[in-house]
């Protein structure tokens, strides 16, 4: 059993160590992953480095074929677009029902990530806006705050981690991140002024913002 829970917890920490490797950009689209290469990077067997790849696999992450073997996922440019379509308007609703159905000590913890958010080195540089995943991600613990368990499945599981990598990515524009912060915050004050309308219109505008931004960058970014 203690082998077990060991194996677990290491195919976790490289699913969540390759993760943020994804999302950063410091595993490019279409980049090859190896097992013995990750297995030999991380310290750990080949075992819990194959679990870590299938899972990301799962997740929407990385496509696997006969002849090129596990890559990071690389989408074009139309199916990016498709998928901001579906996260404004997904996340419009939530935030719609967040501003009604969110607890005030959710509405304190998601104040508490933003200050954290404003604190970053890269953020206060201009360079990026990176959000840990969870409950420390924004959009993350809205979803969650909406109540609606269809919504929370598909923005925290089924869409959640390829709109992290295109999320980021949007944020690396210049002046995006601090502009991305700006409409956070802005967020957070209609869900805490309790208006739904207020609420929803400002995520709707973010998201479409950080399309703007992600269909600037698709040249050097993305694969049309």
């Amino acid at each position: 059993m203690t082998l077990l829970v060991l194996r677990s917890t290491l195919a976790d920490q490289a699913f969540e160590c390759l993760t943020d490797a994804i999302v950063r950009g410091e595993l490019f689209p279409g980049a090859a992953l190896s097992e013995l290469e990750i297995a030999a990077k991380l310290g750990i067997s080949r075992g819990p480095a194959r679990e870590a790849i299938h899972r990301l696999e799962a997740k929407g992450l990385v496509t696997r074929s006969p002849h090129l073997g596990a890559r990071v996922v690389e989408l074009k440019l139309e199916d990016v677009r498709e998928l901001f379509q579906m996260r404004e308007a997904l996340e419009g609703m939530t935030c719609r029902l967040a501003a009604i159905t969110m607890s005030d000590s959710d509405l304190d913890a998601l104040a508490s990530n933003l200050v954290a958010h404003s604190q970053q080195p890269e953020l206060a540089a201009g360079e990026s806006y990176y959000q840990p995943g969870g409950d420390n991600d924004f959009h993350f613990r809205i979803a969650r705050g909406s109540g609606n368990t269809r919504l929370i499945r598909a923005l925290c599981d089924d869409l959640y981690h390829v709109m992290r990598v295109y999320r980021f990515r949007s944020s690396t524009q210049a002046g995006r991140a601090r502009q991305a912060l700006g409409e956070h915050q802005g967020i957070a004050a209609a869900l805490r002024a309790r208006d739904p309308d207020a609420a929803e219109a400002r995520m709707r505008e973010h998201i479409r913002q950080s399309w703007k931004s992600t269909e600037a960058l698709a040249s050097s970014q993305i694969n049309p």
